[in-house]
């Protein structure tokens, strides 16, 4: 073999194992092109679910958060007419204190302290119903006017029990069950 010969084989040899190289190179830069692909578009479906969830969390959160205001608007509306009912009926009881019927009322109301306390009582009531109840209690009766709607205060002679039924403390025990019945 001549020196050129070798040298020439070499040259080919060299050449050789460059393109080989060269296409190790292009073929590592496209097996990293391939998977920074593929990163990529796993980060972005990643990224996309991640949108669409948090999305979804706040439109969530929005339609919780205007439901809520819903029923607080509700609520204070019926709250409002429930109160507007409440004091119509308070005015119903204020007028029914000044009905021919009333009376009658206050003479039951008198019955049902007596059998509840006893024999011995204290009782007391509007200005505009002392004489009623003067007559009604005779002796027993206090000239002190109590501000209330209507109705009577019985007490026991020595104080210990009291029974109040003004119109005031009957519609405040059974406010709930009045509202119930103008809901």
């Amino acid at each position: 073999m001549s020196l050129e010969s070798l040298v020439e084989e070499i040259r080919r040899r060299g050449q050789a194992d460059v393109r080989a190289t060269e296409d190790e190179e292009r073929s590592a830069a496209a097996a990293l092109a391939n998977e920074r692909n593929q990163r990529i578009d796993a980060l972005r479906a990643e990224n996309a679910k991640a949108t669409t969830t948090e999305v979804a969390r706040e439109r969530a959160q929005r339609i919780a958060a205007a439901k809520l205001e819903a029923r607080k608007k509700l609520y204070e509306a019926r709250e409002r007419h429930l109160s507007r009912s409440v004091t119509a009926t308070r005015t119903l009881l204020a007028d029914y204190a000044e009905s021919s019927d009333y009376p009658a009322v206050l003479k039951r109301m008198f019955q049902v302290a007596s059998d509840q306390l006893g024999g011995k009582l204290k009782v007391s009531g509007r200005e505009e119903d002392a004489a009623v109840l003067q007559k009604l209690a005779g002796k027993s009766f206090d000239p002190t006017p109590v501000p209330i709607l209507g109705g009577l205060v019985a007490e026991t002679a020595d104080g210990h029990r009291r029974l109040n039924l003004s119109f005031d403390e009957l519609l405040r025990l059974r406010e709930d069950r009045v509202r119930e019945l103008l809901a």
